[in-house]
């Protein structure tokens, strides 16, 4: 499987550091790649890498202005991951209400 046919899913695009970063940054505001680089101590070829990844997950995309890409960020695809994290809330709230109740009782 080539690298231009591989689709990531949400989970695997915010595995790494970088791209967490990169969403952080357009979480703010929409920017060119030029002014994400500069966020970054690695090579402008790796930022493309990272945002093509998360491109791929549908995460951010990318629209042409002028000479540049002007990145944005689609949030409401987060939510996959907070209803994943919803079901952990559910246990620990059960399970720290079961300590109290234990703690209460002792």
């Amino acid at each position: 499987m080539s690298q231009s046919t591989v689709k990531y899913d949400v989970f695997q695009a915010i595995a790494d550091p970088t791209r967490r970063n990169v969403l952080q940054l357009l979480a703010a505001t929409d920017r060119p790649i030029s002014n994400i680089s500069e966020h970054f101590d690695i090579s402008r070829t790796a930022v493309v890498k990272h945002l093509k990844i998360l491109e791929q997950a549908e995460l951010i995309s990318a629209q042409k202005k002028g000479r540049e890409k002007i990145y944005t960020l689609h949030s409401e695809r987060l939510k996959e991951i907070e209803d994943w994290l919803q079901y952990f809330h559910l246990f620990w709230d059960n399970k720290l209400a079961q300590l109290q109740s234990l703690v209460e009782d002792s």
